[in-house]
């Protein structure tokens, strides 16, 4: 009975130790992969099987499965997908079957349909059996290797994700030819950095990738192109989606009324092609920034890189890892270069020993002998003369193998060709010391080989750029419609039965005006009582210093009246403020909202009175300085007011916006970030020139996006003309041409790549533009440079005109001069948003701040 109580054993405990012995087991051995090699277990034991299975034809992977269970104490299929995602990330595998397509998502075939073997290059960087350390497989009867000799930053070329118990990692995978060049840079004590690069391709927003740690995060956008006005296309798509979800998201985003769509079209094979129409009347350019809002066209990747080191998780960033990779391939070369030497010198001892024995006919000297122990002394004895020179003691396995040489070889040996075989060990022995001294050098070399022989194709397929932020409340489609009910004072979406106001977007801001001289801004809902007495309802968008309202109130009952004109930029959500001075009965007898700035000029009839002449006089708005939302105004009149009425509409007196375009985002902006455009009022436009051969006029909406293939924008001035040297292939004929563009059309096109040869060699907006004509050598006679002033060679001509043969010699090159000097007329410099010093004072209230934002 005590022995039986002794042996119990709480549930608690048991759970305590058993879990933590799983929770251990998944880390070290299924889901966290090893600094050494970059490896999780399955995959290491994947690679030495097919090692093991390696002669060069392809394997069916059904029989690498069976061969990697020997090793694997898990099922087939983890195997076989594991396999799988190996292949797909197009290094270590070569391919041949249908293994899936990493673009849509689509499975590979089975096992026993798809075949694999290893490329040339795991062949060379990931084996050696001599530099391999090994441990018993899971049964005891193979031998498996505890970590794969990779002379290669493989964990970050590849990347890896995994959950295990309370652990999980993600190391996002980087180029093949930047780890080398960083290898060699930490090789060198050199500074270098290191940022993720996909397969899909994509576009990519480093700012807070912090070296990869865990905190840290990137944002990845598909590319997407404007085709025309109607049609998006989307080539590259961000790592982690397939084109399945990301379709699923844009349907789901337009089903939501966050983006209007007309359809959709998947034309993905090979690339990623996938079209989208969009409605008549919809902004590319707002869709674009929809679509990188509202749906996986953008995400966000927070990277996590945990290793297995010394048997235990570790948290690094990407360069410690960086550098113990190189470390380790350093110490793999090393100890490759000290096997090799070791051989060598074995080599060179055994080939002087044999020159030796055969030479001086040592061989002979056993003729005599009856016993084995009498051979081997003999010969020990006719060796001794002439060892000194040798690297190490003759040994009794060394004269053994004297002993093993056959009679044939020794009737044929050479003694020439015996010597020369000793003198290209030499060099090779001493070619091997050379590389032991000169280490990082060798290191070094042996990088770059790799990237010579393997680097070739794998260029940088993901775009480096830093994100624009989207404002999705400014790109959000209007999806909804708002109504008001006056007489009981509500606002919302559900109110049907009531007046009807405008479309908005489910996320907006709605602003709200009441004849008390109140005003509070409150988010879209199904329906909000705002309060009784409601004159406006609006749209409101923060920091918006264009839309400016005007207001006449009467303080108090029977107070004087007063006018104002002020914007809204700042508030708090659901918070009332009041217009006018605060005084109780005060009432609002006149407003406006005007877009862009309006002052209208209204007419302000009086009541009569026995002192009062004059009962009708008009107010012009343009007059009175744009002010704070809560000061008090301008006196009107302290007379009673009879009515308002609106005499003349009113026109902008906001000044010229001044616009700024920034090459980092390709974006337009209005807060100074990178090369002023100028200042742009009412219809002027933005000239831009790609290097195909477009220019294309577009207003000076923050909202435009601008292509990769823009190389001027600048602001367009009607009579300004643009010269552009072309290069006709069918002709091979260098022509000038120089033109103005209309504003008839948005796009047009001045040059026309018929032939894949023709070129454009030069454009310029400049009104003198100056080049330098090099020309080429010929016959050993070279012609002197040539200085053309473009605008006196040619006149200005229509778009499509061929132009003018630049010259009848052969080019050599066109350089690009200084201009000449052209004084254009100056634009009034004014500060965004300014209204017109002639009219009005600096806005002097500081607004209050959305404390909700």
């Amino acid at each position: 009975m005590q022995q039986e109580q002794e042996s119990i054993k709480k549930v608690s405990g048991m759970y305590q130790d058993w879990f933590l012995d799983y929770a251990s087991y998944v880390i070290l051995e299924r889901a966290i992969p090893s600094i050494y090699d970059g490896l999780k277990p399955v995959q290491r034991r994947i690679l030495h099987s097919m090692r093991e299975l390696e002669d060069g034809r392809y394997n069916k992977v059904a029989n690498i499965v069976g061969n990697t269970m020997k090793y694997h104490p898990h099922g087939d299929a983890a195997i076989s997908d594991a396999i799988v995602q190996i292949g797909q990330k197009d290094l270590l595998i070569d391919m041949q079957g249908n293994w899936g397509n990493v673009y849509t998502g689509d499975r590979a075939a089975a096992a026993r349909y798809i075949e694999a073997r290893l490329t040339k290059f795991a062949l060379e960087v990931v084996f050696n059996p001599k530099t391999t350390d090994w441990q018993p497989s899971y049964d005891g009867r193979n031998k498996e290797p505890k970590d794969l000799p990779i002379k290669f930053p493989l964990l970050l070329a590849q990347g890896v994700e995994g959950i295990a118990v309370g652990l999980s990692t993600k190391i996002l995978p980087h180029n093949f030819n930047e780890l080398i060049d960083a290898s060699i840079a930490h090789l060198r004590g050199k500074k270098f950095q290191l940022y993720p690069d996909f397969l899909t391709g994509g576009l990519i927003d480093i700012s807070d990738y912090n070296d990869g740690l865990r905190g840290g995060k990137v944002r990845v956008r598909a590319k997407i192109s404007q085709e025309d006005k109607t049609l998006l296309k989307i080539t590259e798509i961000p790592y982690g989606t397939t084109t399945g979800s990301l379709i699923d998201s844009i349907l789901k985003a337009n089903d939501k009324g966050k983006i209007k769509i007309k359809k959709i079209e998947d034309n993905t094979a090979a690339e990623v092609e996938i079209l989208i129409h969009l409605a008549p009347g919809i902004s590319p350019d707002k869709t674009i920034d929809a679509l990188y809002a509202f749906t996986d066209c953008e995400i966000s990747i927070s990277p996590n890189a945990c290793v297995i080191h010394d048997h235990k998780p570790e948290f690094l960033n990407v360069t410690e890892i960086l550098k113990f990779n190189t470390d380790n391939t350093l110490q793999l070369l090393k100890r490759e270069l000290e096997i090799e030497l070791d051989e060598l010198q074995e080599q060179w001892h055994f080939s002087s020993l044999e020159r030796i024995f055969i030479e001086n006919r040592i061989y002979h000297d056993i003729e005599q002998e009856e016993t084995w122990e009498g051979v081997i002394e003999a010969i020990r004895k006719g060796l001794q003369p002439h060892i000194a020179h040798l690297v190490r003691e003759v040994t009794e396995e060394d004269i053994i193998r004297l002993t093993e040489i056959k009679i044939k070889r020794i009737s044929k040996f050479d003694l020439d060709k015996a010597q020369q075989y000793i003198e290209s060990l030499e060099d090779k022995i001493a070619n091997v010391k050379h590389h032991l001294d000169y280490l990082v050098d060798f290191a070094v070399e042996y990088f770059k080989s790799l990237k010579a022989k393997y680097g070739k194709d794998k260029q940088r397929r993901t775009e480096i750029r830093t994100f624009d932020t989207i404002d999705a409340s400014k790109v959000a489609v209007a999806n909804t419609r708002f109504y008001v009910d006056r007489v009981e004072g509500f606002i919302g979406t559900s109110l049907k039965k009531d007046e009807f106001v405008f479309e908005c977007s489910d996320i907006d801001d709605i602003i709200v005006f009441k004849q008390d001289g109140s005003m509070v801004v409150t988010k879209v809902d199904v329906k909000t009582f705002v309060g009784k007495g409601i004159i406006h309802v609006g749209v409101w968008r923060k920091n918006d210093k264009r839309t400016i309202y005007n207001l006449i109130y009467r303080d108090g009952k029977n107070g004087p009246a007063y006018q104002k004109r002020f914007a809204v930029t700042g508030i708090t959500r659901d918070k009332e403020y009041d217009l006018t001075n605060g005084t109780n009965g005060s009432d609002i007898l006149y407003f406006s909202a005007n877009p862009n700035g309006e002052a209208e000029v209204v007419s302000v009839i009086l009541k009569t009175h026995q002192r009062i002449k004059k009962l009708k006089f008009d107010v012009d708005f343009a007059e009175l300085a744009v002010k704070g939302r809560s000061s008090k105004g301008n006196l009107v009149t302290k007379y009673p007011i009879k009515k308002i009425e609106l005499k003349e509409e009113g026109v902008s007196t906001l000044a010229p916006r001044q616009i700024w375009y920034d090459p980092t985002v390709r974006r337009l902006n209005a807060d100074e970030r990178g090369e002023l455009l100028g200042s742009f009022k009412g219809d002027d436009k933005i000239l831009t020139i790609n290097s195909t051969g477009e220019a294309k006029l577009v207003s000076f909406d923050l909202g435009n996006r601008f292509d990769d293939e823009m190389i001027i924008i600048e602001k367009w001035k009607p009579n300004k003309p643009i010269t552009c040297i072309y290069y006709d292939a069918t002709k091979d004929k260098n022509f000038v041409k120089r033109f103005v563009l209309d504003d008839t059309a948005s796009t047009q096109v001045f040059f026309t790549n018929e032939d894949e040869k023709s070129e454009i060699k030069f454009i310029s907006t400049d009104y003198y533009p100056m080049i330098e004509l090099v020309f080429a050598k010929i016959k050993g006679v070279e012609r002197e440079p040539e200085v053309i002033n473009l605008e006196e060679f040619i006149a200005v001509k229509g778009i499509k005109a061929q132009g003018n043969q630049l010259t009848a010699y052969k080019l050599r090159q066109i350089v690009t001069l200084d201009p000449l000097p052209y004084e254009e007329p100056e634009e009034e410099e004014v500060e965004e948003d300014e209204v017109q010093p002639t009219l009005f004072d600096a806005v002097t209230e500081e607004e209050t701040t959305n404390e909700e934002e």
